[in-house]
């Protein structure tokens, strides 16, 4: 398999990937610089779907307190995973865990040191489409990574609430028009729920969003104002770039753009 070496967070991380097939890039990073760093307490993150670890590495990056468990069925992609912990000196604090999140068994996790109901907060890039809906991607690893059963958003949410402990924390990004597939499949499970959208340019539609919730909670929902990604010329704005190159998180990120806009 032809991979590429790929920088990310500004070259603060290196992540090798599969040059066909599906490539992690924004969305991955946008997952983790959603999560919370808990003011740099200790806590555990499970990254669901992780395949070469792009978001759960990029959170382990910017958060030196965070202990990271990523999950992954390709055994390819847990390869490529396992080599981008150890070359970006990371091992002590991120592993692998290779199973499928619709049959991880306890023998499973007891092996990776890891037991259910332990995280503080799981987060997800779940494939975008459904298996028979359009043509499927000709790269098997793209095909897998892109579609699943139709009960697969069911398997995911009822995976990340088996794993995160009671008040934990459900991060997931998605396409805009599943929302209401999330919602439902996180019923129930996950409450509290606020969906942040992603535009790709002012004033036009979120292509992606980014659903969170907490384990047990019955607060209502809540729909935050969106973030722009993209201005003028295809650049990334202010808050985009602060992401996607310097490692902040998005509140951080947008948060000081937001003041400067305040002050100007």
């Amino acid at each position: 398999m032809s991979v590429s070496d790929d920088a990310f967070l500004g070259g603060r991380l290196m992540i090798l990937q599969p040059k066909q097939g599906y490539r992690a890039g924004l969305d991955a990073v946008m997952l983790a610089a959603a999560v919370d760093d808990r003011q740099g307490a200790p806590f555990m993150l499970l990254e669901a779907g992780a395949g070469v670890g792009t978001a759960g590495l990029c959170v382990a990056r910017r958060c030196p307190a965070a202990r990271v468990v990523l999950v992954e069925r390709a055994p390819a992609l847990v390869k490529l995973a396992r080599e981008n912990i150890a070359r970006n000196g990371l091992a002590e604090r991120v592993s692998v865990l290779e199973a499928d999140i619709a049959n991880v068994s306890q023998a499973d996790l007891s092996a990776c040191g890891i037991s259910e109901g332990a995280f503080d907060c799981v987060v997800a890039n779940p494939p975008y489409h459904t298996e028979g809906a359009g043509t499927a991607a000709s790269h098997a690893l793209k095909a897998a990574a892109h579609a699943m059963p139709e009960t697969g958003l069911d398997d995911w949410c009822r995976f990340l609430a088996r794993m995160a402990r009671p008040a934990g924390a459900a991060l997931i990004v998605h396409k805009t028009a599943a929302l209401p597939d999330l919602m439902s499949a996180l019923d129930g499970r996950f409450g509290g729920l606020s969906a942040l959208p992603l535009h790709p340019f002012a004033g036009k539609p979120a292509g992606r969003v980014l659903l969170s919730g907490t384990k047990g909670s019955r607060a209502p929902f809540r729909l935050e104002a969106g973030l722009v990604l993209h201005e003028a010329e295809n650049r990334f704005t202010a808050g985009a770039e602060a992401v996607l190159r310097l490692g902040q998180s998005l509140s951080v990120a947008y948060g000081n753009v937001r003041q400067a806009d305040a002050v100007s």
